[in-house]
């Protein structure tokens, strides 16, 4: 254990860095942060400035809380921005009643601006004005508020994406407000982070930067499609003065993922589908030339096959990266009329490529090393703007000089523009981090060992802390966690094994698992244990489960079919495929890889660690979140009572208004204090406390 453990509390210390956007020059970058506000148990999120010369500290513009998805106009002096804040007095909406004499009616308070009572602000489109200088001002007066927007090519407008309800629907929303039924003939019924869902489009609208004044494009709507509320429209405006935007079209949006790229003229004329309704397109962005968008595109029923970039134009759409076999994540950039940045995942870390319209790709930026991994990318200009993420280092905003993204050493032109961490860095150790593989199957695992730098892991006899990536669609790379820290600076080795099944290996690699949830990745954590164990690192009898959504889901296997764990803290998974089926978000999903439950139930009992419930003997600390439709609470219930029914020791955490997420400060807190004294509760090592509540089912059972 570290002489200084890692505060718990240090929680509320942490800055974390959200969206980002460069200027056109690339001479500054805006971007957003989050930081924690114990008084308010929340996170709240701040708008920053910084040159990207490095030539000053970040500057902050906003001071109340609440700002996300800057971006720049095309002069460069113009900063928007989305937020919830007082409306300006001379922005109101609904403040039309007829002018009365204040004194004559007894209104001693007619020149306060507080908004009447029940009208919240909505989130709307403000903007910054950085040459002139001043407070934001409010550009939209949208009545559902603004849900995304970009900029078009004249600066003097802006497409934002809105909610439109028609009257009845706008009735039924009132309803709901004042406590009404859900009443819904959607197949989506609901989805993780939003509730219920309605019936309410979304629309473009065209808004003049100048007065607000909105005209709603009637052809560009979103029929929200099963994630459509997550996904948005994406709006892009072209140079060549149309507005590409996503959408699904279909007969039933609810029952697929395919979202296809239209385009549309800003006069709500020439409605255009671009591809080729075969694809889950994501992020477009048109090129240079105001011709060709690039897009991400996802099979719209295997998402274990990798994320493609695709080109779409007067020859229609192509992959540009078919040959590639790794997924393409986020955005991906022009950086001249035939040239695309952007990040991949690339056994096991998050790395650049450059993609060119020929289809050569090409890894650059080798100078990133094995140790860190890109989090975040935007170009502009000739410069680059990266987010990189290290275990000692923390996360923060690089800018690069577009013209060293093939140096092999970290170039001069790599400039440090944030310090979001320093603090807790250097107050604090940080783990240190090592690459390690080992066979399964006759196939070769990585993953990735942490510990604290005063444990030397050659003495052997560790407490190891297995900590199971999401997904499975997912992998796990060398990033700064304060929960990692928190659990090396008080003794224990955190292993984070790639098992088949994730991605960033390839489509092979991650179709292992496809339809056999609970097989090749158990047999993958296990080995990965034995290696450890093999090497002298950790104490085979002092392992624990650590996970959160599939993390949470690889523990139910484990427990129901191996030994391996000393104790196990299972986080809002699903253990009962069949059960789940329609009580969560994910029917689209699960048909796709399983079928039907009444059509192939053997399928699906096959992949539920709830059918070998008796197997059952690890102590378990199981926990949900109250609201959750990704991983329903009712899964971890049907688990614990499973484990208490065969008095098993386990323990059940619901956090009622928390989805499919950690939350805030607070309970990310109190999560690992729940963590905590359960290992140390089950670690032979450690004598038991006869005076631990926690103690007292250990008892009884």
């Amino acid at each position: 254990m570290a002489e200084t453990p890692v505060p718990l509390e240090t929680q509320y210390d942490l800055t974390q860095i959200g969206s980002v956007a460069l200027s056109p020059d690339g001479d500054r970058v805006a971007f957003v942060t989050r930081e924690a506000a114990p008084e308010d148990e929340e996170n709240v999120a701040s708008l920053f400035v910084a040159p990207t010369d490095g030539s000053r500290d970040p500057h902050r513009l906003t001071r109340v809380g609440g700002a996300s998805s800057p971006a720049w106009g095309p002069d460069g002096d113009r900063l928007a921005f989305l937020a919830t804040r007082e409306v300006d007095t001379e922005r109101r909406v609904g403040r039309d009643e007829p002018e009365t004499d204040a004194a004559e009616d007894g209104d001693t308070d007619a020149d306060d601006d507080t908004p009447p009572s029940g009208d919240d602000p909505t989130r709307q489109v403000w903007l910054f004005d950085l040459a002139l200088g001043g407070d934001a001002r409010q550009v939209t007066t949208l009545d559902e508020g603004a849900r995304e927007f970009d900029w078009g090519p004249d600066g003097n407008r802006l497409v934002v994406a809105a909610r439109d309800p028609t009257d009845e629907e706008r009735a039924y929303l009132d309803s709901r407000e004042d406590g009404g039924p859900v009443e819904t003939e959607r197949l989506q019924h609901k989805l993780d982070g939003a509730g219920y869902l309605d019936t309410v489009d979304t629309y473009l609208h065209v808004v003049s930067v100048d007065d607000g004044d909105a005209e709603r494009l009637d052809d560009a709507f979103g029929a929200d499609g099963a994630f459509g509320e997550l996904s948005g429209l994406q709006p892009s405006w072209g140079s060549g003065g149309r507005i590409a935007f996503l959408s699904c079209r279909t007969d039933e949006p609810d029952d697929t993922m395919v979202r296809d790229v239209y385009t549309i003229r800003p006069d709500g004329s020439g409605l255009r589908r671009e591809t080729d309704g075969d694809l889950t397109a994501s992020a477009p962005e048109w090129g240079p030339d105001g011709e060709r968008i690039a897009f991400g595109g996802t099979d719209p029923e295997n998402w274990c096959v990798p994320t493609e970039v695709y080109v779409t134009g007067a020859d229609g759409q192509r992959s540009l990266t078919a040959g590639l076999d790794r997924t393409a994540g986020g955005r991906f950039h022009w950086l001249d009329e035939s040239t695309l940045v952007g990040r991949i995942g690339d056994e096991g870390q998050t790395r650049l490529v450059r993609v060119g319209l020929d289809g050569t790709v090409e890894r650059i930026f080798e100078a990133q090393g094995d140790d860190r991994a890109v989090s975040t990318l935007d170009a502009g200009g000739d410069r680059l703007v990266l987010g990189l993420s290290a275990p000692t280092d923390g996360e923060d905003l690089f800018a690069l000089d577009a013209a060293d993204l093939d140096a092999t050493t970290e170039p001069d032109s790599l400039v440090r523009l944030t310090a979001v961490n320093e603090s807790f860095v250097a107050d604090y150790p940080m783990p240190e981090v090592e690459w390690v593989s080992w066979e399964s199957d006759g196939v070769e695992i990585e993953g990735l060992v942490y510990s604290d730098p005063s444990v030397d892991l050659a003495e052997g006899d560790h407490p190891v802390v297995v900590a199971i990536h999401g997904g499975p669609i997912s992998y796990d790379e060398p990033t700064f966690s304060h929960q990692h820290a928190v659990l090396t600076s008080r003794g224990y080795v955190v292993f984070r094994p790639n098992y088949r099944g994730g991605s960033s290996y390839g489509r092979e690699f991650a179709e292992a698992l496809r339809g056999q949830w609970g097989t090749h990745e158990v047999t993958d954590i296990v080995n990965g244990v034995a290696s450890l164990a093999e090497r002298g690192w950790i104490d085979s009898d002092r392992v624990f489960g650590y996970g959160f959504s599939y993390g949470g889901i690889a523990q139910g296997y484990l427990v129901t079919q191996t030994d391996l764990l000393t104790a196990a803290a299972p986080e809002h998974g699903i253990y009962d495929l069949r059960s789940a089926f329609g009580t969560d978000d994910s029917h689209i999903w699960s048909e796709n890889e399983y079928g039907l439950p009444w059509e192939e139930p053997a399928a699906f009992d096959d992949a539920s660690a709830i059918t070998d419930a008796g197997e059952i003997d690890t102590p378990m600390l199981i926990a949900a979140g109250g609201r959750d439709w990704r991983c329903p609470p009712s899964q971890s219930e049907q688990l614990y009572v499973a484990a208490r029914k065969q008095g098993v020791p386990a323990r059940l955490v619901v956090y009622e208004d928390e989805h499919h997420n950690i939350g805030e400060p607070e309970r990310a807190i109190h999560r690992m204090e729940e963590v905590l004294a359960w290992y140390e509760r089950f670690d032979p090592a450690v004598d038991a406390d006869a005076d631990d509540p926690h103690d007292r089912q250990a008892t009884d059972s």
